[in-house]
């Protein structure tokens, strides 16, 4: 695996984007653990800063995202995680997308 370029706490943000038609579904923040577990699942594996634990995307809602590739940008310190997204939607409230709300 490459150097990646994790801040002060271990983590580096993570783009989730629908692989075939490049919609932009969320934003989340992973560990060189959650990365690693993450490439061998096959499926997305994050790090919950409010619960300071991993997750398991779509573990209880069955929204589950696929991995097809992970890319990292051109400093290696934010991750492109090209994904087939299953199930209804990548947000927790359950839309398809978590970028939705006009800024202004």
């Amino acid at each position: 695996m490459i150097d990646l370029r994790f801040d002060e706490r271990g983590l580096i943000p993570a783009v989730v984007q629908q692989h075939d038609t490049g919609e932009v579904l969320m934003m989340a923040w992973m560990t060189a653990e959650t990365l690693a577990e993450t490439l061998k699942r096959g499926e997305t594996v994050f790090w919950s800063r409010s619960r300071s634990e991993p997750w398991h995307k779509g573990e209880t809602s069955g929204n589950v995202q696929r991995v097809v590739e992970v890319l990292a940008d051109c400093d290696r310190d934010t991750l492109l995680v090209r994904v087939d997204q299953q199930g209804s939607g990548a947000c927790h409230t359950g839309a398809r997308t978590c970028f939705q709300e006009p800024v202004s």
